[in-house]
């Protein structure tokens, strides 16, 4: 299997370790990588043989943890925290993935709705100003006034800094606009910036 030829998103069929698989060029972490997939029973055979494989280059496994990290920097929303059965596409940001051409769809209308009349809410993504670290479920104020909530959070050892995604309203989502998040009791300063917050370079 020539791992280096397959395309971002592309999957191809053949073996690992011997074990039937498909292998995707994809991930959660926003840098370039390949999922496995492999009957069950087969599964730590194949986990074996990858890390054995990547002994020469240092390969490490890493835990869910770490990986979240990783998604988060990269702006990946993750379902459960950042979209639900709550939440649209055009909040989230992820217009871009609707077949808006294609016939009809289950909540085209009310997409199509929401695209035409705007959003009253976005997700965005943010920087602390002050020391903490927001975390799923921690409200977001405006003056005073609980506004949104944060989806996700985290301390980037690689950038450095707290980060996070949170739903505000839309006239409080420009970039540099400033709001406040409860942490723990504590009205700790927070800022909106661009995303993804972290882009690999090609």
């Amino acid at each position: 299997m020539d791992l280096a030829s397959l395309k971002y998103y592309w999957f191809a069929h053949g073996e690992v370790a011997g074990v039937r698989a498909t292998v995707s060029r994809t991930g959660y972490t926003g840098e370039d990588g390949f999922e496995i997939f492999v009957p069950p029973q087969s599964a730590d055979r194949v986990w074996l043989a990858v890390l054995e494989s990547g002994r020469s280059v240092d390969a490490v496994p890493c835990g869910l943890g770490a990986r979240d990290t990783l998604r988060l920097e990269a702006a990946m929303r993750l379902h459960g925290n950042d979209i639900d059965a709550t939440t649209t596409p055009l909040e989230a940001d992820l217009g871009w993935i609707v077949g808006w051409n294609k016939g009809d769809f289950l909540g085209a209308e009310t997409l199509r709705q929401q695209k035409s009349a705007g959003v009253s809410r976005k997700l965005v993504g943010f920087e602390m100003l002050e020391r903490g670290i927001a975390r799923q479920g921690y409200e977001a104020s405006v003056g005073g006034n609980v506004v949104g909530r944060v989806t996700s959070g985290t301390q980037t050892p690689f950038l450095k800094k707290a980060i996070g995604l949170a739903y505000l309203p839309v006239e409080h989502t420009g970039a540099g606009t400033e709001f406040d998040i409860d942490i723990r009791g504590r009205r700790t300063r927070a800022a909106v910036v661009p995303l993804p917050f972290y882009k690999r370079k090609k």
